[in-house]
């Protein structure tokens, strides 16, 4: 079933047991949000403004969930990439993520679906549409087990041959 009526990402969350995948594949996303336009201008960033993210992968790393980001990525990085490398993963990786960045130019003998996902328990898969300018656009929901394979192999063939984020040093 593909659903665009999606409950919201806290929801999935809630309900998630064992595993949440995350591939993204932008190279911008959101560039009117406030703390990206607040770091372009080189105001301070309060961790604290990322409403409630830490304590929500905290809760499910807690309760056994492995939770992981893979990133595939231009090179040279986009000025928004370089933001969530500075900013967004310092707030992720300390509240439980695993994340791993894969350059663009070593991705391209992957199939990858055409837009950016994530996948609970191997068991449902829900899409982000984004807006060429990299505002949000709907989500999409699916427990097709064909698809979520799909979603799965995508992203473990990314994760097997991503840098960990510990030892990625993007290109600017």
């Amino acid at each position: 079933m593909t659903t665009t009526t999606v409950p919201k990402f806290e929801e999935l969350i809630a309900g998630t047991e064992f595993s949440a995948i995350h591939l993204e594949m932008r190279d911008m996303y959101t560039p009117k949000g406030a703390v990206y336009v607040d770091w372009k201008a080189g105001i301070p960033i309060e961790y604290d403004r990322h409403g409630g993210w830490v304590e929500l992968v905290g809760a499910a790393v807690a309760r056994g969930v492995d939770w992981r980001r893979a990133r595939v990525v231009s090179e040279p990085v986009t000025d928004f990439i370089e933001y969530e490398y500075e900013t967004a993963t310092i707030v992720n990786v300390p509240a439980g993520e695993n994340v791993r960045w894969l350059p663009r130019r070593l991705a391209s003998d992957l199939m990858l679906p055409g837009n950016d996902f994530w996948v609970f328990d191997n068991r449902l898969v829900r899409f982000t549409h984004f807006a060429g300018d990299g505002s949000y656009g709907p989500h999409e929901l699916s427990d097709d087990p064909a698809l979520v394979k799909n979603c799965v192999d995508a992203f473990e063939a990314v994760w097997a041959r991503a840098i960990d984020h510990k030892d990625y040093t993007p290109v600017v």
